[in-house]
């Protein structure tokens, strides 16, 4: 009779990061991102990890790390190691109580004797559907006004989403919110419908240009001439000092009487800004 050799049983620790190791990883990515990456967030961040983990072929997450802060490899894989941990939920038409306020306050505000073209600005843009959202809007606004024109600049952090913007194809269930008249103008169905995808016509993927930018940075490559930002949802990522750092740069690119648009959710009770709230998360640049 043979006798059956069984395989030593997995540790489920060894896969795991150590305490110093998510110390410094949530350390540098605070320093770096702004994001907060609390005891919580622990197994998501090693489950994100080990996509980069793998592709150096390392035996495991503290190799990982031993490689990024030992070897010198964070230089090189720091904008990957971003683009792994970063959220990017994202639809179009979110919070939709904005884009009403757009429509009919703010562009016709911004409208009055105007020849110069609107700036728009989505500074946390993820995979693009807030920027093409606020083109559908913008092109249905100048298309009333003869002479009028807009432009839109979509940033991001995270490299991977800012590609899928510039490409503007999306699953044709991100679509829904869309109207159908906006889809009949604005998007093309694929030709293979088996794809279930659709994406943006070319005349307003032209309109918005993708760049990668870090909020964090101590002063933003963009021009202070913005008519309107967008920055949703984002700063619940960050603790209170963060917040009011990044604010006050926002408020900077902002001209007066522009407008600044941030999550439903988010707030600037206690921060110290040049601006002035005029409807639920809306604030204008007096």
């Amino acid at each position: 009779m043979t006798q059956a050799f069984l395989a030593p049983p997995v540790d489920p620790h060894s896969d795991q990061l150590s305490a110093k190791n998510f110390a410094r990883l949530s350390a540098f990515i605070h320093a770096y991102s702004g994001i907060k990456m609390p005891p919580n967030k622990r197994t998501m961040l090693e489950g994100r990890l080990r996509r980069r983990m793998r592709v150096f072929g390392h035996a495991n997450l503290n190799d990982y790390c031993r490689f990024l802060f030992e070897d010198g490899g964070l230089e090189a894989e720091t904008v990957h190691l971003i683009d792994v941990v970063t959220t990017n939920k994202t639809e179009f038409f979110r919070e939709p109580s904005h884009f009403d306020f757009l429509e009919e306050t703010g562009l016709p505000a911004l409208a009055q004797g105007r020849r110069k073209p609107i700036r728009i600005w989505s500074a946390a843009a993820s995979i693009g559907a807030e920027a093409y959202t606020l083109a559908m809007v913008l092109e249905d606004f100048v298309a009333e006004r003869s002479g009028l024109d807009y432009s839109i600049l979509a940033t991001d952090i995270c490299t991977d989403v800012l590609e899928r913007g510039v490409a503007g194809r999306y699953p044709e269930a991100m679509i829904e919110p869309v109207s159908m008249a906006r889809r009949r103008q604005y998007l093309m169905q694929s030709k293979e419908p088996s794809v279930g995808e659709v994406r943006i016509r070319p005349q307003l993927r032209s309109k918005v240009a993708f760049g990668r930018l870090n909020l964090m940075d101590d002063a933003y490559p963009v021009d202070r001439d913005i008519d309107i930002i967008f920055c949703r949802n984002i700063l619940i990522y960050f603790d209170k000092p963060t917040q009011a750092k990044v604010l006050s740069r926002l408020c900077d690119h902002l001209v007066p009487g522009g407008y600044l648009f941030l999550g439903h959710s988010e707030s600037i009770v206690g921060l110290d800004l040049p601006i002035r709230q005029v409807a639920n998360t809306v604030f204008q640049k007096p």
